[in-house]
């Protein structure tokens, strides 16, 4: 997210950009934080992380005398101990050189962590180095918590958009969900399929293709997706069904004891067909044209997670932007991606009512309704536009913001 933000307001101006006009006004100097190359790197403390923290420090400080920049923009952790020590660090050397801070919060949990968690001496740090902001971005009404309990000046709430990843609906992702889904009506109805139904389904109807693509972590919910699936499989053939459930999973895991025990379970019975073809597959992490075709590929998304830094899920923005039913946890902020009374939205760690939300949606229409709701919420347009503002609001004066887009983890 931060480098699509970098990338929307017209790029570095120490680089790429310099000598440029920015689109929206505001004018970025980046300093590239990243500390960790993997997900499960992010928060642990090593002595190289803190000399690579103190140089980018000083070098926010020399971009704020050498280019005039005057508003600090950075990310803060969510309720992890050494990468809180991490935020203090970097509030206490480079927030007293500039006149205005604005804090983005991309992960959730610190606000809750601190109070249940934490001791006095920790609050107490967390409070003098971090309250008072000019400006706290939240992505939803939930993580408003997090920036209210440091007092900032002004609270904005801000959704994150993501660009189209799927800009040809219309005309590739649309025809196939509709006729899968008129395709499976007749099924259950009793009637056969004519080559004409089958002209656009791409592929076998009776199989109902569900995806889960995140980090292969058991809170992400890679475990009860596979275990609902199970579950539904089971019931369908109790049923008499004509239909049974497959399970793609697609991205990196974490633990390789995680790995391990993932590929001894979709090797049991319940996820074997009766020909002993398997019910679920692995195929890696994707990017580009292989992450496209695995949502293209699919009839529903699948994304139960609980993770403790949760906040708001792009896979599920990309999910509704390719028209697909989702199946996600009452999570934090998730709960706020969806309309009043979405009934794709499940407990946390219950994985039979998964099961019972992915057979809800085995007769699902064409997903228009999912897709509009990318159209009208979540676009990269809409989020820059946003963000924009907000950051002009900072000042007040009417004057550019020139966030220099410092210390966030991660990005590239």
């Amino acid at each position: 997210m931060v480098q699509l933000l970098l990338n929307g307001l017209g790029g570095d101006h120490r680089r790429e950009a310099a000598g440029k006009t920015s689109p929206l006004g505001i004018e970025c100097y980046h300093v590239n934080t990243r500390l960790s190359k993997h997900l499960e790197d992010i928060g642990d403390f090593r002595p190289g992380k803190l000399l690579l923290l103190i140089g980018y420090c000083l070098e926010a400080i020399y971009v704020r005398f050498r280019h005039g920049v005057r508003s600090f923009y950075y990310v803060p952790a969510p309720g992890k101990r050494s990468a809180l020590y991490r935020d203090w660090l970097v509030m206490f050397m480079c927030r007293p050189f500039f006149k205005h801070v604005i804090l983005h919060w991309h992960a959730a949990g610190l606000a809750k962590w601190l109070e249940t968690e934490r001791q006095m001496r920790t609050r107490s740090f967390t409070y003098r180095w971090l309250k008072n902001v000019d400006l706290s971005i939240v992505l939803s009404r939930y993580n408003r918590a997090d920036a209210e309990k440091l007092l900032p000046r002004q609270i904005r709430v801000i959704g994150n958009g993501i660009p189209d990843p799927c800009p040809d609906f219309e005309r590739s992702a649309l025809p196939r969900h509709r006729a899968r889904a008129a395709a499976r009506r007749k099924l259950l109805a009793g009637e056969p399929l004519t080559p004409a139904d089958l002209a656009q389904t791409g592929g076998d109807p009776r199989v109902f293709r569900v995806l889960f693509l995140a980090h292969c972590m058991r809170e992400k919910g890679l475990f009860d997706a596979i275990e609902a699936v199970a579950r539904a499989n089971q019931q369908l053939a109790r049923d008499a069904s004509p239909f049974h459930m497959h399970l793609t999973v697609a991205g990196e895991f974490i633990k390789e004891t995680e790995r391990v025990e993932f590929e001894e379970r979709i090797r049991q019975p319940d996820l074997q067909t009766p020909s002993g073809e398997p019910r679920a597959r692995y195929i890696g992490f994707v990017s580009g044209v292989a992450k496209k075709q695995a949502f293209g590929e699919s009839d529903c998304f699948c994304f139960p997670t609980y993770y403790y830094a949760e906040s708001f899920g792009l896979v599920v923005l990309e999910a509704m932007a390719f028209g697909l039913p989702i199946v996600t946890s009452r999570w934090r902020s998730l709960p706020e991606l969806f309309p009043p009374g979405y009934r794709g939205l499940v407990g946390v760690r219950a994985p039979e009512e998964i099961a019972d939300r992915l057979q809800a949606f085995l007769l699902a229409e064409a997903g228009e309704a999912f897709r509009e709701t990318f159209l009208s919420r979540f676009t990269l347009e809409r989020h820059l536009a946003a963000l924009a503002k907000a950051f002009q609001s900072c000042e007040g004066d009417g004057a550019p913001v020139s966030p220099p887009v410092p210390a966030t983890l991660g990005s590239r």
